[in-house]
């Protein structure tokens, strides 16, 4: 019985070996490979080497998506690092009626963002129940949905909106980890609110934040519902809302699909991706030497 076969540890990891494989490395380097050739929906294709990601640096449209895409990740990574902390500290307390609260905040991160998307359509739709209190107001009506600006701006919106409960409930638990002592010592030594937050609750929380920084990075970076929900298909008008996402699929569905176009903007993608995360472990590491 205390005897065992050397090949017991394999049989363990071996379901999610085998999940990790077919559904994670082999799509990968299916794409990988898949970018050098201009394989179609229905045709295997033949290798033409470096031609698409030539062929991608002259497309005006892949730039058009790359700006919308690195603004996504400048419009809404700061919020959703100060944000969600701020709503964790105000739920943080102990007091009568603040599950309510937490729960309330939590539900947009349950909901569908299909769901989520379609009632901000509703919402800043030209006849919508915000432009209705502007034009009541005496501002007259914006075009949320028909501005390229305005409509990223929404989408904007709409992902900080969704994510400010996920990122509150990760901030929350980092918060249980703070000593009290400190916030102690900081108010006998005279310490205000606002410096207490700013000498022991962002130090002890750096770790988080910068843990949040990377994961909405990734996501704002990889953005596709919110805006294909409110932008439509051909990312708003003229497709000056078209993000690298929507951009893959654009290229890549269909009969006629171009899978090997748009396998190189996957690539492109997961490059980048990969590159933003690296810059904030960076940055991270440089503050704590």
């Amino acid at each position: 019985m205390t005897r065992h076969h050397p090949a017991s540890p394999w049989l363990f990891l071996a379901p999610g070996l085998l999940i990790v494989l077919a559904f994670g490395l082999y799509p990968f380097l299916s794409t990988v490979t898949h970018s050098f050739t201009d394989a179609r929906t229905l045709t295997e294709g033949q290798f033409v080497g470096a031609a698409n990601y030539r062929e991608l640096i002259h497309d005006a449209m892949f730039w058009t998506g790359l700006r919308n895409s690195v603004l996504y990740v400048l419009g809404v990574v700061p919020l959703l690092v100060v944000l969600p902390l701020l709503l964790a500290l105000l739920v943080q307390r102990q007091i009568p009626g603040i599950a309510f609260f937490r729960a309330a905040f939590y539900t947009p991160v349950v909901a569908s963002v299909v769901v989520v998307s379609l009632i901000w359509v509703w919402l800043l739709d030209d006849r919508g129940l915000i432009n209705a209190l502007l034009e009541g107001l005496g501002f007259g009506t914006a075009g949320f949905l028909s501005d390229p600006w305005l409509l990223l701006l929404s989408a904007m919106a709409v992902t900080v909106w969704k994510g400010l409960g996920y990122y509150m409930i990760i901030y929350l638990a980092a918060l249980a980890n703070v000593p009290g002592e400190l916030h102690e010592a900081c108010a006998v030594d005279g310490a205000g609110a606002v410096r207490r937050f700013l000498t022991v609750t962002v130090p002890a929380l750096r770790s988080t934040m910068v843990l949040v920084a990377a994961l909405s990075s990734v996501s704002a970076f990889k953005v596709f519902s919110e805006v294909y929900l409110m932008a439509g298909p051909t990312g708003g008008p003229g497709g000056e809302d078209t993000t690298l996402v929507m951009l893959v699929q654009q290229a890549g569905t269909g009969l006629s699909g171009r899978v090997g176009y748009a396998s190189a903007l996957s690539v492109v993608v997961f490059v980048i991706t990969l590159g933003l995360m690296l810059l904030v472990l960076r940055a991270n590491r440089r503050e704590e030497a």
